[in-house]
C-alpha cells in the first residue's frame, strides 16, 4: 500500500485549520458539528478500519452529514490527515523536566511514540517527510530539541540526532507490525516458525559453511530465543543501542582537543 502523504494539500488552509483557535460563530443556521468532531470521527474510523478505508464519504456518514457538507469543515482528505496526525500526537505527554538526564528523556519520548503508534497503527501508513507543522508537532519538536540543548551539539546535529532516534522507532514499529501480520496470515508465531525452519535447516547448517550461525544455534537457550521474538524486548534492545551511539557521539563532541 502506498503511504498517504502529509503536508501535501493546501498548505495555507492546512495551517489555518491546524492553528485555529475556538471556532467563531457563523451567520445563518448553526452548524451541527465542530471541526474537532470531524477529526475525532476520522481518527476512530482509521483506528477501526485502517487509513486505506478512510474517505470523506465515510467520515460524513460517521458524523451524520452529507459529503458536500463535510467540505465546509475540511477541504479534502489531505488536510484531514494533517489534522488527524497533529491531534493524536497531542495524546502523548512530554518528558518531565525532573527526569534524570537527556538519555532517560529521549527513552521516554521513544516509548511514548511506540505506545501511540500501537494505539493508532495507521500512523505507519503516513508519509511524514513533510509533516504538518501544527501545534502538537511543533510541541514535540520543541520538547526533543530542548532535551539536546546544552549537550555541545551544533543545531544541525541536534536535528540529525532526533531524526536518527525517530527513524529507529519507526523502523522498529514497522518490524513489529510485519511480525503481527505474518502471525495473523499463517496462524503461527515467529517462535513456532523458526522451530520448523530449524528442524529443516539443521543438517544444512551443520554441513554448510555457516560456522558462526552454527555456534549461535548451539549456544542459544529457550529464554534467549523467546526474547528474540518479543517485539518489546527487541525495541528496548535497539533503543538502548541507539542511545549508546548518541552518548558516544556527544562525548566525542565535548572531548577536549588532542
Amino acid at each position: 500500500m502506498n503511504k498517504e502523504p502529509t503536508g501535501a494539500g493546501d498548505l495555507r488552509r492546512s495551517l489555518e485549520l491546524l492553528w485555529r483557535g475556538p471556532e467563531p460563530g457563523r451567520r445563518g443556521p448553526k452548524q451541527r458539528l465542530s471541526t474537532d468532531e470531524v477529526v475525532e470521527a476520522a481518527i476512530a474510523l482509521a483506528d477501526a478500519q485502517g487509513i486505506e478505508a478512510l474517505s470523506m464519504r465515510k467520515v460524513a456518514e460517521a458524523v451524520g452529514v452529507s459529503p458536500m457538507s463535510l467540505y465546509t469543515y475540511v477541504p479534502s482528505k489531505t488536510e484531514l490527515l494533517d489534522l488527524m496526525f497533529d491531534r493524536v500526537l497531542g495524546e502523548t505527554p512530554d518528558p518531565n523536566e525532573a527526569l534524570p538526564g537527556w538519555r532517560v528523556k529521549l527513552a521516554f519520548i521513544a516509548r511514548q511514540r511506540w505506545a501511540l503508534t500501537e494505539r493508532h497503527p495507521w500512523l505507519l501508513d503516513l508519509a511524514l517527510h513533510r509533516p504538518p507543522l501544527g501545534p502538537n508537532v511543533m510541541r514535540k519538536a520543541e520538547s526533543t530539541m530542548r532535551t539536546f540543548e546544552g549537550m555541545g551539539l551544533a543545531p544541525e546535529e541536534m536535528g540529525l540526532a532526533a531524526e536518527a532516534l525517530q527513524n529507529y522507532v519507526t523502523g522498529a514499529l514497522h518490524a513489529a507490525r510485519e511480525a503481527r501480520e505474518a502471525e495473523r496470515r499463517t496462524g503461527m508465531t515467529d517462535a513456532e516458525w523458526f522451530a520448523i525452519i530449524a528442524d529443516e535447516l539443521g543438517g544444512r547448517i551443520e554441513s554448510g559453511g555457516f560456522p558462526v550461525i552454527k555456534r549461535l544455534k548451539e549456544a542459544g537457550g529457550g529464554a534467549k530465543v523467546s526474547a528474540t521474538h518479543d517485539a518489546v524486548a527487541r525495541f528496548e534492545f535497539g533503543l538502548e543501542r541507539i542511545l549508546d551511539g548518541l552518548e558516544a557521539f556527544i562525548r566525542q563532541r565535548n572531548a577536549p582537543p588532542a
